[in-house]
């Protein structure tokens, strides 16, 4: 399990953090002026460069939203207008896609943060341009929620998969449906009917804490506290919940851990998010308390099965039930090692999970539980400082991605293994790059006490 870095603080990261801006303005640069965008959306590196791989195009937005983050680290006005001219050129289809369960990744990384960044009186505040961003972000959350399975109570944003399947990941999206309920939008349906985005989002993420988590009460024969589903199967004739499965993951049975990592974070910034909702808009949700609570148990339970099943540094393996693990022998009690000979390391998930343990953990200090707010903090620095060292650092300035050992699909055999080694290693994605960034702004704003960095900032207080 992780070894929790009791004395490290934000401060000593600093120096690390400015060191990943400057290569990651070089690596920006160099994708801009190496890739081939008309092979469509970048998604991972082989040998270095960007490839895309269809599946979904669902990594445009963290492409242009990595350069709006490197001019909110830098302040260099290159990648600001790259970014606006890439957004304007490229995400309209993005906040149209009625195919996709990405939307709060896509359009909240790229709209979402200019339109943060025109809040916060980083770049100058223009009323027309401010609504551009707010239409598309109204009309993203939208088209998300119109990706609806109804339950006998509550209800889902199904995923590409069809009406039946319930992702993991999906409860990022949410974000997207909260943005555009409090800048006063709601979706219109059959006759006119008037559903409200903040109801949707909720009953989604409610259904991710009931369906996609354990909690240890016995639903299973693999029933931990923690562990997540990548994916849920429903019966769409009357709506009964059937089993687990995967998608990227091993199993259903096992515990994909991106899928955890989407989950420790979405839970996070969603109890922060309610605390700018009026009390009154949830109390016919089930009341503040009630979905605080459910938050809260489920945010604590990923962070806590992160912490207790992944090796000592921090970085996780792709999965925590990967039939290979074993050969490895003891390696929980060791430093993960990316270039071992049986099972990939994704420290994708690691830099996702690493900002849900940092939320999870400033949320209950800042709620009085100071020691339960300690163990994930100084957990989620533990993490960030690993990812910031090689072998994860991309300290080649001719290698296009920043954070390297991310895995996309190991099941399908789709991530580049190198010449002369066993498992997929030293490439990166689009997603881990993005993330990587997004961390390092988060802990960057706290050591520099600038405005805490969280989606809701992209709406004016």
């Amino acid at each position: 399990m992780m070894i929790i870095n009791q004395n490290l603080k934000a401060e000593d990261l600093g120096d690390k953090i400015n060191l990943l801006w400057k290569l990651s303005g070089k690596k920006i640069n160099r994708i801009l002026s190496e890739y081939d965008e008309s092979q469509g959306a970048p998604v991972f590196t082989v040998n270095g460069k960007y490839a895309t791989r269809g599946w979904t195009e669902w990594t445009h937005g963290f492409q242009f939203g990595s350069s709006v983050l490197q001019y909110d680290a830098v302040g260099d006005s290159h990648f600001l207008d790259s970014a606006k001219k890439q957004i304007i050129d490229k995400m309209a289809t993005h906040v149209s896609h009625i195919g996709v369960h990405d939307h709060g990744f896509n359009n909240l990384s790229t709209y979402g943060n200019l339109l943060r960044l025109m809040h916060e009186g980083k770049i100058e505040f223009n009323e027309w341009e401010a609504h551009f961003y707010e239409l598309a972000i109204k009309i993203s959350g939208a088209v998300q929620a119109s990706r609806w399975t109804s339950l006998p109570e509550g209800g889902f944003i199904y995923s590409f998969n069809g009406p039946h399947s319930l992702f993991v990941d999906t409860i990022r999206s949410c974000r997207i449906l909260v943005v555009s309920h409090i800048l006063g939008h709601s979706f219109h349906g059959e006759g006119d009917k008037k559903i409200s985005l903040l109801d949707r989002a909720l009953k989604h993420i409610e259904a991710t804490a009931q369906y996609s988590v354990y909690y240890g009460s016995g639903r299973d024969q693999y029933d931990l506290w923690g562990r997540t589903a990548h994916e849920s199967i429903f019966n769409v004739n009357d709506g009964q919940y059937r089993c687990p499965n995967a998608q990227q993951g091993y199993t259903g049975f096992t515990t994909w851990t991106r899928g955890l990592a989407w989950a420790m974070l979405g839970f996070a910034e969603e109890i922060e998010a309610l605390e700018i909702i009026d009390d009154d808009q949830l109390k016919p949700l089930g009341g503040v308390d009630r979905i605080t609570e459910m938050m809260l148990k489920g945010a604590k339970a990923t962070c806590d099965f992160y912490i207790d099943h992944t090796p000592s540094c921090g970085v996780t393996y792709w999965d925590t039930g990967a039939p290979n693990l074993h050969k490895l022998g003891d390696y929980l009690n060791r430093a993960a090692d990316p270039y071992n000979d049986w099972e990939p390391v994704d420290s994708s998930a690691a830099a996702i999970g690493a900002q849900g343990l940092l939320r999870l953990g400033h949320y209950l200090k800042k709620k009085g539980q100071q020691k339960d707010g300690d163990k994930y903090w100084q957990a989620g620095l533990t993490v960030f400082n690993s990812l910031l060292q090689e072998p994860y650092l991309s300290t080649d300035e001719q290698h296009h991605g920043l954070l390297l050992h991310t895995i996309y699909h190991q099941p399908n055999g789709w991530d580049h293994v190198p010449e002369g080694s066993k498992i997929a290693n030293g490439e990166s994605c689009m997603w881990g790059d993005y993330h990587f960034r997004e961390l390092a702004i988060y802990l960057q704003k706290i050591i520099d006490d600038e405005p805490y960095y969280q989606f809701t900032n992209c709406i004016k207080k």
